[in-house]
């Protein structure tokens, strides 16, 4: 009876491993295979011209301009692209995580970072939408996507999936949007070409998130157990030992 438990225990938790990793696969495939056939709808059916929702969207955000939303938008253009964005913000996060010993995390980030760039540049070769004409800021070719919202939208999920804290998934998807206005502040992109960004970014993370989650889970929980033994042991130093009494008193 006792073999057959054990047994179907094993069962369920590999079941229940199979269905965790199975979602994040589909949910990512799905948000990757939106976003190109948007640029195809994009590109196909309106030629790179924009929707009408585009053009509303950007009269809104271009009414908006000035000081302080460039300083915002040119700070924000700087952090999720370049050398900052692709560079210091990927490889210093992985040195982070490997100081805390969480290498598998640390691989997971690199590689979502690198798989996002790479789709955004395929999907802008394929599609070669026309930027916007009111553009105030030096950009490389292509519009949809827009690779500073995948960046951002990849790094809000990883860091979710890596510290799983409601706040960081919060945090993480107001940067994602954060980035996605100022980039249409700054005339760079149009607002469909920051939904496919964030489609794509999400995707990535999603399905790289597929292939490491058995590694990460247990990664983390031994991280947690670490932490919790370390927790204890400096309490337990911080107790005080009872005094004992003079064996006259006794």
């Amino acid at each position: 009876m006792q073999a057959t438990r054990t047994v179907q225990a094993k069962q369920a938790d590999a079941s229940v491993r199979t269905v965790r990793r199975r979602a994040p696969l589909i949910g990512g495939i799905v948000a990757i295979v939106t976003a190109a056939l948007l640029g195809f709808v994009i590109m196909g059916r309106f030629g790179g011209l924009p929707f009408e929702v585009d053009e509303q969207w950007a009269e809104e955000v271009f009414a908006m301009r000035g000081p302080v939303g460039d300083v915002f938008a040119y700070f924000m253009n700087a952090l999720g692209g370049g050398v900052i964005g692709v560079f210091v913000i990927p490889v210093g996060t992985a040195v982070v995580l490997l100081l805390v010993r969480r290498p598998w995390a640390a691989l997971y980030f690199i590689a979502a970072s690198a798989a996002s760039a790479g789709v955004v540049q395929v999907l802008k070769s394929a599609f070669g939408r026309a930027r916007p004409e009111d553009m105030i800021v030096v950009s490389d070719f292509g519009s949809f996507p827009s690779g500073h919202v995948a960046n951002a939208a990849t790094i809000a999920v990883a860091v979710g999936v890596i510290v799983p804290r409601l706040w960081v998934w919060v945090l993480g998807a107001l940067y994602t949007v954060l980035m996605a206005i100022s980039r249409t502040y700054l005339g760079a992109h149009w607002f469909s070409d920051t939904v496919g960004g964030a489609l794509v970014g999400v995707g990535v993370a999603l399905v790289l998130w597929a292939i490491f989650a058995v590694p990460l889970e247990r990664e983390r929980l031994q991280w947690i157990d670490r932490v919790s033994a370390r927790n204890a042991a400096r309490a337990q130093e911080h107790v005080t030992p009872p005094r004992h009494r003079p064996s006259s008193l006794r």
